[in-house]
């Protein structure tokens, strides 16, 4: 399941990435977001891009697209 499919509110965790250039996957990585990671769904923006989610305790802010190439699963 894609990181887009969520509901506000709804955890999960991430599997792995798909589609991603190795440099979008890097910094993605060092920000956190790796793979057997909790990750939270906080909200969209009020115009759907980007939407926030909490990962390690921190805050982050996701473009649509890049997150619509991370690979979840709901627990």
């Amino acid at each position: 399941m894609q990181l887009t499919k969520l509901q506000q509110g709804q955890q999960a965790t991430i599997i792995g990435f798909a589609e991603l250039s190795n440099d979008v996957r890097k910094k993605l990585m060092v920000m956190g977001l790796l793979p057997n990671t909790p990750i939270k769904l906080i909200r969209f923006a009020p115009m759907g891009d980007p939407l926030q989610v909490e990962v390690r305790g921190v805050s982050i802010a996701v473009r649509t697209n890049i997150a619509e190439s991370i690979l979840v699963e709901v627990q």
